[in-house]
């Protein structure tokens, strides 16, 4: 007999401002089973996900609880039904305002005052929670002191501690490191064990291989693939996308005229030093374990950060800006690894996202010239693929995908001399990937660009040279052409260092 479905949909339909975006799923995620949920941005996933959170209501169809029709009025209706998301967005997912504590007890101190006024109480419970995941977390300090992962941890901590009859994960491991992504996994494998239901959404396969049941694929808001063990990757990407993916390497570019040179850089104190050089028309990788400098050494070159001790040249001058300010004018460009913290702003449309940097090139006289900014951002849009109605459409609506496109596409509006990109695949689909990369390379001929990326294949993908970072220092340099991905990733994790021309 065939185990009981726990969470179903029936026949669901739903419309945006009478646009259709998902049409007639038919979906069981039942008990004791970790269902992955493969599909390309903008194919429905985040919109599915706020259904079942009851975030959004259904056009048609019935969404069913233990075979019981259901109709949530709010998150909080089917939070007490026992449906827990945790959302791409880590920020969504926690109070700045408030302590690591409170916010692992934030579902607690929700539902009355009593614990809030209880301070030993609070951090008992709270360490409790974090006990989960085997955090050791600084209860007392201010959530904003957390790095990123911890933030991602404290968030799935919190969705444990609910108890969840459903369990929704949306590309949890993106700020994980392979241990930490280890815990979850281990984690995940005891919740399905005790019945737990769970849609675990990513577009690493690598995870979903290890993880998953069962796959599911999304396209153009229908469910495309349903695969069972052993889970048949290449059908499952054909099913996305609707064609087979095509493998490529990227064709080696010739380097040119150096843009950056790093003699004896310290990023840290009691760190060894190393040089550095970026030339103009390569694309270099920069990769490394979570915690290995990589966003510490993009901050430096960008004016964020001051080093240690050493020396910086662009275009052979001595180069340290006093700010982002400063380096933008000086064609040095960088889009961090938080978007939602360091490069979107609330309420702006695709135009305004794109085009902020750059105003006085879209100004006269004081004035903003919007078409002239619309026409540029819809040259962006067609050459990236971004999925968006209108340019006019707020950013905040557009996938997580379709946002690290326009994120991307704001520093190629404008010529740079050195372009850093930290984790610009971070939650996005392969093909995206691919489009991403390609776009990348295709504009790189007058610049140094620097791309930040912890997945091996992801370098792999796009680097004419890819450079290893251990312990805030560049360890060792490689040509594509001179080394494959086993030897990457030993070289990821080894203690020993090496050079390979």
């Amino acid at each position: 007999m065939a185990e009981p479905s726990r969470i179903a949909l029936r026949d669901l339909h739903f419309s945006f401002a009478d646009k259709p975006i998902l049409h007639g799923l038919d979906l069981d995620l039942r008990a004791g089973t970790l269902t992955g949920l493969l599909g390309s941005n903008g194919a429905g996933k985040s919109t599915l996900v706020r259904i079942l959170c009851g975030g959004y209501r259904p056009t048609q169809g019935e969404l069913l609880v233990d075979g019981r029709p259901q109709r949530f009025t709010s998150p909080a209706a089917a939070r007490r039904a026992g449906i827990v998301a945790v959302q791409q967005s880590v920020d969504d997912g926690i109070v700045p305002t408030l302590s690591v504590a409170e916010n692992l007890c934030l579902d607690r101190l929700c539902q009355g005052p009593g614990l809030g006024h209880d301070r030993r109480r609070l951090t008992r419970e709270a360490a409790a929670i974090a006990a989960t995941l085997d955090l050791q977390l600084p209860l007392a300090a201010s959530v904003d002191q957390l790095g990123q992962a911890d933030r991602q941890l404290l968030i799935l901590a919190r969705a444990v501690a609910a108890q969840p009859r459903l369990l929704i994960l949306d590309e949890p491991t993106a700020a994980l490191s392979s241990q930490e992504a280890g815990r979850l996994f281990g984690l995940l494998d005891r919740l399905r064990e005790a019945g737990v239901a769970i849609l675990y959404i990513s577009h690493r396969l690598t995870d979903l291989q290890r993880l998953a049941d069962r796959l599911l694929v999304l396209r153009d808001g229908r469910l495309t693939g349903d695969f069972a063990r052993p889970l048949d990757f290449a059908a499952a990407l054909e099913a996305m996308l609707g064609q087979p993916l095509e493998q490529r390497l990227p064709t080696p570019r010739a380097a040119g005229p150096v843009v950056l040179t790093a003699q004896a850089l310290q990023l840290a104190p009691d760190v060894a030093p190393f040089d550095l050089h970026l030339a103009q028309g390569e694309v270099v990788a920069l990769t490394g374990l979570l915690g290995a400098g990589k966003s510490r050494l993009a901050e430096t070159l960008f004016g964020l950060r001051r080093p240690v001790a050493g020396r910086l040249e662009l275009d052979g001058r001595p180069w340290r800006p006093q700010d982002p300010g400063a380096a933008i004018n000086q064609g040095v460009f960088f889009a961090g690894e938080d978007r939602r913290r360091s490069s979107l702003v609330p309420g702006f449309t695709v135009r305004q996202s794109m085009t902020l940097p750059f105003l006085r090139r879209f100004s006269r006289r004081g004035l903003l010239r919007q078409r002239d900014e619309a026409a540029a951002a819809w040259t962006q849009v067609r050459a990236l693929g971004i999925k968006t109605a209108d340019v006019e459409q707020d950013i905040a609506t557009l996938s997580g995908g379709n946002q690290q496109k326009v994120v991307l596409a704001r520093w190629l509006l404008a010529p740079a001399r050195l372009l850093i990109l930290d984790e610009p695949f971070q939650g996005v689909d392969v093909q995206s990937r691919r489009d991403i990369g390609a776009r990348i390379r295709a504009t790189a001929d007058a610049r140094a660009t620097l791309v930040i990326c912890t997945d091996p294949d992801e370098a792999l993908e796009i680097a004419d040279r890819i450079l290893v970072m251990r312990d805030a220092r560049v360890v060792a340099h490689f040509s594509r052409q001179g080394v494959d991905r086993a030897t990457l990733v030993e070289q990821l994790t080894q203690l020993t260092e090496l050079e390979h021309a």
